[in-house]
């Protein structure tokens, strides 16, 4: 447990902050799962609309930095080539 003052305030706001990146992430793998089962129904025209807010997901998730830079650049890459493979 944290004895100075400045430590307790550390906990708090670590604590706050997990929360909100817990609740960041899960909304991002939650847009992927959505966007792999539209691809894997071939549900192209569907797949289509959701990838814009696929995108916005991911590079909000790499923007506040639940994911990597690169790692949100390969997952668009590789989530683009899958729309394309059944378009």
């Amino acid at each position: 447990m944290p004895i100075t003052s400045s430590a307790k305030k550390a906990l708090r706001v670590s604590r706050r902050k997990r929360v909100i990146n817990l609740v960041r992430k899960t909304a991002l793998s939650r847009a992927l799962k959505q966007f792999k089962k539209l691809v894997a129904e071939k549900k192209a025209a569907e797949a289509t609309a959701f990838f814009s807010k696929l995108q916005k997901e991911i590079d909000k998730s790499a923007k506040r930095g639940i994911i990597k830079k690169n790692n949100a650049s390969r997952k668009k890459s590789r989530f683009s080539a899958m729309l394309r493979k059944i378009s």
